[in-house]
């Protein structure tokens, strides 16, 4: 038997037949092309299929639901895509720990439903339609809710992950000071899969809040918005999200109002009790003053994306005081608005360049805006784009430490098989 027909046995042997397969046209890494695919059933065959790549010298990329493949860094090998998808549901709940272990194949929205029939949820918000738990940990992929609650990464209890070398590793607990020890979990957090496979994580669990209502003001400019993100962190009322939309299209005039609307709008929600909910958003309202208004149902654009598959994504990541300037630094380098959304509370946001611009146009931009950004502590990367500007461009910008990044990998994937390439600042 040839080593390639030794190979697919021995992924059949572990996965099964309708579950081991040559690659096809889709099975793609940010461009680069996969050669088999497969999906274990367990935790046991995920290290199977990691100590089958070690023997045959392959390198893997862990897939999820695919939502994310096509951001970041273009891999220099994908030999094998090993899927997760079988990997799946809510293994473990604990209410009184208020954690759940759950599969790293298991859908976001899956999840949530699960957890949510007993009045629980887990404050994980991803935009990404069908993104999987261990995805959204792979991509570092939060949503609105990261105001109030933090990053992926602080959602973690706990993590498990099967080593480059095909070992089932487990980490999560407490440190010597009684702290949780969330080291590993951090770093895997928006590693694209180069550091270890994922195969299930423990999640913080909360209760869901009894009333939830969103406040929505138009906004004109992002310095008119610097003002109104500035009261609201400085009320003492804790919200949940606080989340902004600056399109591209013009005022929109009002039936009934002399004013037109401004065509941005600032959203902040607030979550608990309905009488608390109530309260406290009739302050922010009254905080943010203009055409405030309290809604229970969040704008169309809440926990989405401000760009489309075939655009320039960027994620711009600074203070929120300096958030005003971030903006126009985007837009005086573009040249023209472009629509921005994200959170305004913790300074997190994502931008949209058309995917039809020259690579040296976009190239251009970059470099401006990280320039202006240089002395704020932020950053701007390149989340996804066509692959002319993908290959052309650098999409990490400065990285503070690249000897420290080097190490990590070397540490964790000393011969380079796990998503080569991948790994930030790589």
């Amino acid at each position: 038997m040839t080593t390639r027909g030794a190979l697919f046995r021995s992924l059949v042997d572990i996965c099964g037949m309708r579950f081991a397969r040559l690659a096809g046209p889709a099975d793609t890494v940010a461009g680069t092309p996969a050669s088999w695919v497969a999906a274990p059933p367990t935790i046991d065959g995920v290290a199977a299929i990691v100590r089958l790549a070690v023997e045959h010298d392959l390198a893997v990329v862990a897939r999820g639901a695919a939502t994310k493949l096509d951001w970041g860094a273009r891999p220099a090998r994908a030999d094998l895509l090993l899927d997760t998808g079988r990997l799946a549901g809510v293994w473990h709940h604990a209410p009184t720990e208020g954690v759940a272990e759950i599969g790293a194949g298991t859908p976001l929205r899956a999840a949530q439903a699960a957890l949510g029939r007993g009045g629980w949820r887990l404050a994980l918000d991803a935009p990404s339609v069908g993104a999987t738990v261990g995805g959204v940990i792979a991509a570092d992929e939060s949503g609105p809710l990261a105001h109030r609650f933090g990053s992926v990464a602080d959602q973690l209890a706990g993590v498990s992950y099967v080593s480059a070398t095909g070992i089932l590793t487990h980490s999560g607990g407490r440190a010597a000071d009684g702290t949780p020890d969330r080291g590993v979990g951090r770093l895997l957090s928006g590693s694209s899969g180069a550091l270890g496979v994922i195969v299930s994580a423990t999640v913080k669990v909360l209760a869901r809040p009894a009333s939830r209502a969103w406040v929505r003001r138009s906004v004109w400019t992002p310095l008119e918005l610097y003002d109104l993100v500035r009261g609201v962190l400085r009320s003492r009322v804790q919200a949940a999200a606080v989340e902004l939309d600056l399109p591209t299209s013009r005022p929109v005039l009002v039936p009934r109002q002399r004013a037109p609307r401004g065509p941005g709008t600032l959203a902040v929600l607030l979550e608990g009790e309905p009488g608390e909910v109530l309260e406290r958003s009739t302050r922010i309202a009254e905080l943010l003053g203009g055409d405030a208004s309290i809604r229970s149902e969040p704008p169309a654009w809440w926990g989405r994306y401000p760009f489309g598959p075939d655009d320039v994504a960027l994620r711009v990541t600074v203070p929120p005081a300096d958030l005003h300037a971030a903006i126009y630094a985007i837009r005086d380098a573009a040249g023209a608005a472009v629509p921005v959304r994200g959170s305004a509370g913790t300074g997190v946001i994502h931008a949209s360049l058309p995917g039809t611009a020259h690579p040296d146009r976009v190239a251009a931009v970059l470099e401006a805006v990280r320039d202006v950004l240089l002395g704020r502590s932020g950053s701007c990367v390149v989340v996804c784009a066509p692959p002319a500007i993908r290959d052309a461009v650098d999409l990490w910008g400065p990285v503070a430490s690249p000897d420290l990044v080097r190490r990590v990998k070397e540490r964790f994937d000393p011969a380079g098989r796990l998503a080569p390439g991948r790994f930030f600042g790589a």
